[in-house]
């Protein structure tokens, strides 16, 4: 019988965060943050950071959060965006701004954050963009030259730059412009439960994709490289991918190679029910084509999942092959299924790497991460004065 809902301390005493968060006076008072990016309410990578980063924010940090963005028809991203340059021209007027974070991504992010960024140094605020963009790369190199200029221009505007890699930071350094001692790394933080199923004597092998169900998360390759495993591995497994994106094509290719039995595309779910899908789950799979650093492989990781992941983006600087994950090359779909297949059949494998990727995000942990966000405010504030 499974014990995939019992549940087993993993945490240790030698792993318990002694960074103290020192609190920041700026002028006498308490430090004042004004982050520009996404509704919280939106689907994807960058709200569920911006959601991470102010629920462990310190108390005596105060940070207004300006919605620059929000799903939904061209008109109401437009009245949105109005809506949040006039509150943010606001608030500089009145001088209750230390610092501008802005969270980009590519494409129309960008317009929008330039022209945040612009704003704020038109009233000498000290910047800090914080990017996020899985695509940026491909965004940038297809932009005319005109514009490459320019968004470089906007961009060396910040006294800071936030990329999530070593990868990310020589592209920003090499095509940007921007000086090396602009760019740091900060990879994106996790919160890390106290405790972790134990995933031992599992019957049947859980898989778990979580991600925007297209081409560039490798979903379509997921589903294919499913349908190569051998009759008995399908059989002792299962695949949940669970996100937004193109459900009805994904759905199609399930059905199409008769895997409906197997497959289950539950949509988008929220933080408690994607938390309730890592406890339940023995692996966890994203095949993506491009990626920053993806939060949901960390949190996989967090919860002592074995990943099988692609050398994207940030990846290869957390995931050492069989250390603690597996990598494949993005759209090889028989190296894929040997992948699946051979965490399908080898539990002490599974465990093994499982264990290892938790360990291995530790110094992730989202406390530490805003020790280091505390350091880069106190660097950013005395570059100004």
């Amino acid at each position: 019988m499974s014990n995939s809902n019992s549940i087993v301390d993993t945490s240790t005493k030698d792993r318990q965060i002694t960074e103290k968060v020192q609190p920041i006076l700026y002028q006498g008072k308490s430090l004042k943050i004004v982050l520009l990016g996404p509704s919280l309410l939106q689907q994807g990578g960058i709200s569920n950071y911006e959601k991470l980063f102010l629920e462990y924010a310190p108390s005596d940090v105060h940070i207004c959060h300006i919605i620059t963005h929000e799903e939904g028809a061209i008109a109401i991203k437009i009245i949105v965006f109005l809506k949040a340059i006039w509150k943010f021209v606001w608030m500089l007027l009145m001088e209750e701004v230390d610092i501008v974070q802005l969270e980009i991504s590519q494409r129309g992010s960008v317009l929008r954050q330039g022209i945040m960024t612009f704003l704020a140094w038109v009233f000498h605020k000290p910047i800090i963009i914080h990017a996020h963009g899985s695509q940026f790369h491909v965004f940038y190199t297809e932009l005319a030259k005109w514009i490459q200029q320019l968004l470089s221009w906007v961009f060396c505007k910040c006294q800071r730059l936030i990329v999530l890699s070593e990868s990310w930071r020589s592209f920003y350094i090499e095509n940007l412009g921007l000086k090396p001692e602009q760019v740091v790394v900060f990879y994106n933080p996790v919160k890390l439960p106290d405790e972790v199923p134990q995933r031992s004597v599992t019957q049947k092998v859980k898989l778990l994709f979580l991600g925007r169900i297209g081409q560039r998360k490798g979903a379509f390759d997921l589903i294919e490289a499913f349908s190569l495993l051998p009759i008995e591995h399908q059989t002792r497994s299962s695949l949940i991918m669970a996100g937004d994106g193109d459900i009805e094509q994904a759905g199609n290719l399930i059905k199409t190679l008769n895997l409906e039995n197997y497959i289950k595309l539950p949509g988008w779910i929220g933080s408690d029910e994607r938390d309730i899908l890592l406890t339940q789950a023995d692996v966890f799979v994203l095949p993506s084509y491009n990626e920053g650093l993806p939060l949901a492989m960390l949190e996989a990781m967090a919860w002592e999942l074995p990943v099988i992941v692609t050398p994207v983006g940030g990846i290869p600087e957390i995931v050492t092959q069989y250390e603690n994950g597996l990598i494949v090359n993005p759209g090889n779909i028989e190296q894929l299924s040997d992948a699946i297949k051979s965490l399908i059949e080898n539990e002490a494998l599974r465990l093994s790497i499982g264990a290892k990727a938790r360990t291995s995000v530790f110094p992730l942990d989202i406390k530490k991460h805003w020790v280091y966000f505390m350091d880069l405010y106190s660097s950013v504030l005395n570059l100004k004065y």
